[in-house]
């Protein structure tokens, strides 16, 4: 490419540059930054460059010179994004298990994008640290966008739900049955996207796991169950639930050893009720949905914690021993 054949396009390959190759601890000097705007088919010298980068400040771009030996070397400093700040983004999309192996890398090269190429190797180097297992429905990260759209529209949705059989295949639930239901909100709980939505035959407000969805799509019906959502405190609402199954909130008392505080604590808030007992036990009251997996989440406590009440809480609680027991004579 000629040198002056993008000469209209000179600001933005300037911007380009310094956007690309420079950070806080790697800068051109004025030669360097001529030469590259020469491969971009752009004239450049030390004069009109000194006009040019005054010009990128008023436009808001913070031009650092910086010594170097006999050179000066410049820099743009002042990204919209830091280096730590795009570590922890990176984190949570490698972490973050709805999203698929395949989403996560075109994410992951996006916010690279953000950085210099420098910085962008010390993200790479993050990137591997990390494996986990994924979601493996891509269709996830476009469902949880067209909830959102139904959701701001009013609108109720239809889908299909699977299920993963013996065989590692996704097979459809009651035959392939066709889900028509009015979505109110969108739950994280355990690593998963959960959609609350309302089913007018049953009257309620029903859980499912959103990288469970597939052929979604908006329909033109509005939506219904609002009086039923709006009785729902969310967060409340949330810490209550066990892997999204489970009814409505019940009021449940537990025992346990002063020792055991904390993982209450970690997951229905400070906000719940406690009250010692003595030197060595204390009462809560918490609000659950009491299905058998927070009976399950009460057996994983061990001999730490128990539940006093209700009394139909309890006498599952002894039937799921009695169920245990069995399993394991």
């Amino acid at each position: 490419m000629a040198a002056g054949d993008n000469q209209k396009l000179k600001m933005l390959y300037l911007v380009k540059v310094f956007s690309e190759e420079t950070d806080d601890a790697h800068g051109l000097s004025l030669q360097e930054i001529a030469a590259r705007l020469e491969g971009y088919g752009v004239n450049a010298d030390r004069k009109t460059l000194y006009k040019d980068f005054a010009e990128l400040e008023k436009f808001g771009l913070e031009i650092l010179s910086e010594q170097a030996g006999r050179n000066v070397l410049y820099h743009l400093a002042g990204r919209q994004f830091e280096l730590p700040e795009l570590k922890l983004l990176v984190d949570a999309v490698q972490g973050s298990k709805f999203i698929t192996e395949k989403k996560s890398r075109q994410l992951i090269r996006k916010l690279e994008s953000l950085a210099s190429v420098h910085e962008a190797r010390l993200l790479h180097r993050q990137v591997l640290i990390s494996g986990r297992i994924k979601a493996m429905n891509e269709s996830i990260y476009y469902n949880v966008d067209m909830l959102h759209d139904a959701i701001n529209a009013d609108r109720q949705i239809r889908f299909q739900y699977f299920r993963w059989n013996v065989h590692r295949q996704q097979e459809l639930r009651h035959g392939g049955a066709w889900y028509q239901l009015s979505p109110w909100s969108l739950l994280w709980d355990d690593e998963n996207y959960y959609l609350a939505a309302y089913d007018a035959a049953d009257r309620m407000i029903k859980h499912y796991r959103v990288d469970k969805i597939v052929r979604l799509s908006i329909t033109d019906t509005p939506r219904e169950g609002k009086r039923e959502f709006q009785k729902l405190d969310p967060a409340t609402y949330t810490r209550g639930l066990f892997g999204m199954f489970g009814g409505e909130l019940t009021r449940v008392t537990l025992e346990g050893r002063n020792d055991m505080v904390g993982p209450l604590i970690d997951r229905f808030g400070k906000d719940i009720t406690i009250i010692p007992q003595d030197d060595e036990r204390f009462t809560a009251h918490v609000e659950v949905a009491a299905s058998r997996h927070f009976i399950g989440w009460i057996v994983a406590l061990g001999d730490g914690v128990r539940i006093t009440g209700p009394a139909e809480l309890v006498e599952q609680m002894r039937d799921e021993a009695k169920r245990l027991a069995a399993l394991y004579p």
